[in-house]
């Protein structure tokens, strides 16, 4: 059984940047990917966000096996040091890599993930389990289900599908569901100067949540306020500090400030965004004019009557889809338990986590593996350089190489900048528009990273909905690319349970 366990394919959950480098890395080893991806092509998610410019360069999102593989098709590599917008990470990166002949054979776009578990066994079967292989079952469009006998699973489906709830202790508020079914509830991360700028045009829109996507939206509303009249901004978030919103001023870690954070305090002290703080929702109620929300705060109840609200309190991990595989997670962040106290939001930051690979990452299932941003659970600490590590790993140890799986290595920019992937995370995106271009487009050749977000290395590990600090980066005119960063420094071994003073 074991012989021919291992002549089978291994199934692949997700085509985004690390589900094809899993393919890249195990196609390198002479192993046959299967590919499953929900979305109708490649980067599904990360087309939902085309619009926004990432936290960091071509040279970190690009996989080194990926690489290998386009090469030879004579693929141009994008300038390693400009900032691509997702939907060029998409044009330029993910759909040459999907052409590749070796990954386009493997690939099976359409298909949902329904269910793993082991050909003939459920979680409660123990004899020789180790040595049957999963069974994936698979929805096509066409309502088809279909089941695949693989090797192993490694599930890099990400978080981007299950948003946190807007009300209080993780939970949806009463109405919440009804709202987003009424539209009165937008997708995370709308396109508001843009594709969706109709939408928002002359409405009174509210955004709760203080993490990075949040910062990123409301700068856009700025935007659309200015040259539309009539179109009014509200920011609710459950902090009670709005300083720690924008950095730590004078006592933050790095003495420069970022252009980005100082002009979301200026839009709020200016009075284009009306902040209401130490606002937690409790229940949402549709009404003729648009959407009641109701909050709890130190003051008693508020309700703030809204057209459209837009939801930034990050994401989490769905964890349905694999209810009868053994595993062994993390009780609070919902990641493999080795992985968990590592990535603790309240402990750690982004460039606070060791590199890691498939011994973490390893569940009481032999060769089932949760990688990319859902191995992360709920902590927002993930980069695409580690979803990258993460996978070259587990295909070493699927291969049966266990020294090159155990020899971990990460590279990442010397002040941390975190990279892409959308979880609500760290691989959140930088700013988008004017600020962003006149960044990119300095004097300088190789422009520096515009960070929206607390820094990679200093405490980005707040979920998006408890975020207490909202950075940016500006740089130095023709010096060495290093972006500046405010809020937490740079290095500190926790994340949100930090102070500023600390």
């Amino acid at each position: 059984m074991t012989t021919q366990r291992n002549d089978l394919p291994v199934a692949i959950i997700g085509a985004g940047p690390i589900g094809l480098s899993a393919a890249a890395n195990l196609i390198e080893r002479g192993i046959t990917p299967l590919i499953f991806e929900k979305g109708a092509d490649v980067g599904a998610a990360i087309r939902q966000w085309g619009h926004i410019r990432l936290f960091s360069s071509w040279e970190h999102n690009i996989d080194p096996a990926s690489r290998r593989l386009l090469e030879p098709t004579g693929w141009t590599e994008p300038r390693l040091t400009a900032l691509p917008y997702g939907a060029e990470l998409v044009e330029q990166y993910l759909n040459p890599l999907a052409a590749v002949p070796a990954i386009s054979a493997a690939l099976h776009t359409s298909s949902t993930v329904t269910a793993v578990s082991r050909v003939g066994m459920d979680k409660t079967h123990s004899r020789d389990r180790n040595e049957q292989p999963f069974l994936v079952r698979v929805a096509t469009a066409d309502g088809k289900a279909t089941d695949h006998h693989v090797r192993a699973v490694i599930d890099t489906s990400g978080t981007w599908a299950q948003p946190n709830p807007l009300g209080q202790a993780g939970l949806p508020a009463p109405g919440e569901t009804e709202s987003i079914a009424a539209g009165l509830i937008t997708e995370p991360l709308a396109d508001v100067t843009g594709a969706d700028r109709a939408r928002f045009t002359g409405k009174h829109v509210l955004v709760i949540g203080a993490g990075h996507s949040a910062a990123n939206t409301l700068i856009s509303l700025g935007q659309l306020a200015k040259n539309e009249p009539g179109t009014r901004i509200s920011w609710a978030v459950r902090g009670a500090d709005a300083s720690r919103l924008y950095g730590g001023g004078d006592l933050d870690g790095l003495p420069a400030r970022g252009q980005l954070g100082t002009r979301l305090r200026g839009l709020v002290e200016e009075g284009h965004i009306e902040l209401h703080t130490s606002f937690t929702t409790t229940a949402f109620t549709s009404t003729d004019q648009g959407l009641a929300v109701t909050g709890s705060t130190p003051n008693g109840d508020v309700t703030l009557n809204v057209d459209l609200l837009i939801p930034a309190t990050g994401f989490r991990p769905d964890l349905d889809i694999l209810r009868e595989i053994r595993l062994e997670l993390d009780p609070i962040v919902e990641a493999p338990r080795d992985l968990g106290p590592m990535i603790d939001p309240e402990f750690h930051s982004c460039g606070t986590v060791p590199a890691h690979g498939a011994k973490v990452l390893a569940h009481p299932d032999k060769d089932f593996y949760i990688a990319g941003m859902k191995s992360y659970g709920r902590a927002p600490t993930f980069l695409m350089a580690t979803g990258y590590e993460q996978v070259r790993s587990i295909a070493a140890a699927v291969a049966g190489d266990q020294m090159a799986a155990d020899q971990v290595h990460l590279e990442l920019p010397e002040t941390g900048v975190c990279s892409t992937d959308l979880g609500g995370s760290c691989d959140l995106p930088a700013v988008t528009g004017t600020d962003q271009d006149m960044a990119a487009d300095s004097c300088c050749s190789t422009p520096e990273p515009v960070v929206l977000g607390l820094p990679a290395v200093g405490g980005c590990g707040a979920p998006a909905e408890d975020t207490t600090a909202e950075e940016a980066a500006s740089s130095s005119c023709c010096a060495a690319p290093e972006p500046v960063l405010i809020g937490i420094p740079t290095g500190l071994a926790h994340g949100r349970s930090a102070t500023i003073t600390d």
